[in-house]
């Protein structure tokens, strides 16, 4: 059964895409506010009543990640205290998912703490978008509802025509999760072989498994950070004479040098998502954005009706 009041906030990191959710479900943004005392203390106000209400706060993972990250926490625990009948963080880009297993001694699993951290502060459900590792499901003790954009993805590519391309994927651990895009579009795939060395953020990509030679080829990813992966997988594709490159990814965070990589790079098309808010000076003239405000609104209604989520993916 649904709660009594759907109610949409939105954090300082996202605002536009909170928006977009509010107007597809045709419901005012909840009227809250978020500053720093001189101190540098978050603080926040939750400006209108959410008693018994079903309440949705949109904060996504953006610089800076640990002051969005503190404001969501914070934002969970003032619906608390204000008696919100059932608090859900809708977070499209999850903060700190690739610190997810201890691989070396003495480290530690940042993606389980921060799931920890959001139940102790009160949350009651999450909804988030293409985990870097599935496995991060499991750090939860509250459900998690784990969408995908490939959906959206594959309906951007079908459109643009799929004949002689194929599916690239940047490593062997995420061959399944682009098996899944590729059979959306009907495609092959092929394989990057790539390794990583200790806390390196970029991995060596050796070779590719697969044929791409004279075809054209859709790389997906489920994030572009500093795109020297990017860098190493087109060099790759051209000794390989594949044909035109199009790069994909549902989290664009685009850091340090990778928009001056980018701009280097002989692709035709970066296809991104809008889960993470790109500045002006980071919006190429080969940038494509695909918006997750319909997705984001359509599983908020499905929640807050008991409705089934899988079912907007079949």
């Amino acid at each position: 059964m649904p709660r009594d009041e759907l109610k949409v906030f939105s954090g300082t990191t996202h605002p536009e895409l909170a928006a977009e959710i509010c107007s597809y479900l045709k419901r005012p943004l909840g009227k809250a506010s978020a500053f720093k005392f001189s101190n540098d203390n978050i603080f926040i106000t939750i400006n209108e009543n959410v008693r018994d209400a079903d309440v949705f706060i949109v904060q996504t993972s953006c610089p800076p990640v640990n002051d969005g990250l503190m404001e969501l926490l914070i934002f969970i625990d003032a619906c608390r205290r204000a008696s919100a009948g059932r608090i859900t963080a809708v977070i499209p880009y999850y903060p700190y998912a690739r610190s997810d297993k201890k691989d070396q001694p003495r480290v530690p699993i940042t993606a389980r703490l921060v799931s920890e951290l959001l139940t102790v502060a009160g949350a009651d459900r999450v909804i988030t978008i293409d985990l870097h590792a599935p496995q991060i499901q499991g750090f939860f003790s509250i459900p998690l509802d784990h969408l995908t954009a490939k959906h959206i993805v594959a309906k951007y590519f079908k459109k643009k025509g799929t004949e002689n391309k194929v599916v690239l994927a940047p490593d062997v651990g995420s061959a399944h999760f682009v098996e899944k895009l590729a059979d959306l579009l009907d495609l092959p795939y092929a394989v990057v072989d790539k390794r990583r060395t200790g806390n390196e953020e970029r991995a060596v990509a050796r070779g590719i498994i697969g044929e791409v030679s004279g075809k054209d080829i859709i790389f997906f990813d489920d994030e572009i950070s500093t795109a020297g992966s990017l860098q190493d997988v087109v060099r790759l594709l051209k000794e390989e004479d594949a044909g035109k490159i199009y790069a994909s990814c549902t989290h664009p965070v685009l850091c340090g040098p990778a928009i001056d990589r980018i701009k280097k790079l002989p692709i035709e098309e970066l296809v991104v998502t809008n889960s993470i808010p790109i500045p002006q000076k980071k919006r190429l003239s080969n940038l494509t954005v695909l918006s997750l405000g319909s997705l984001l609104a359509e599983t908020i209604k499905r929640v807050h009706h008991g409705e089934s989520i899988s079912a907007l993916f079949r």
